[in-house]
């Protein structure tokens, strides 16, 4: 299951390639938009590239998610090749991160 809800106040995104990881964000925004009381953890544990399309999309997650619901947004399981386009961007100065998903979501759940 790509996109769940975990909890009341955690949503769950486990993503991959395209053209499933375009679909799955864009759901993820919508709910966000719906529900402004959601954190999200995103996996990215089965992504090997993200587009420059993926990039405007998860910065749209993160304006959503952040600054229009002050709700929190962390990433987690990023590989080598998609942790490179998040330092060449700067953008690895602009999200959180956590190994996996246990510890992502332990983060989110404690820090509330």
């Amino acid at each position: 299951m790509p996109v769940q809800q975990w909890s009341d106040t955690v949503l769950l995104g486990e993503m991959a390639d395209d053209p499933q990881f375009s679909e799955d964000i864009s759901a993820i925004i919508e709910q966000c938009s719906e529900n402004s009381n959601l954190d999200v953890l995103l996996s990215l544990a089965d992504v090997s590239f993200l587009n420059s399309s993926n990039i405007a999309k998860v910065l749209k997650l993160r304006k959503t998610v952040q600054i229009s619901n002050q709700r929190r947004l962390k990433l987690c399981g990023v590989s080598t090749q998609v942790w490179g386009v998040f330092l060449v961007t700067g953008l690895d100065r602009i999200f959180d991160f956590a190994d996996d998903i246990p510890s992502g979501l332990a983060s989110l759940q404690l820090s509330r």
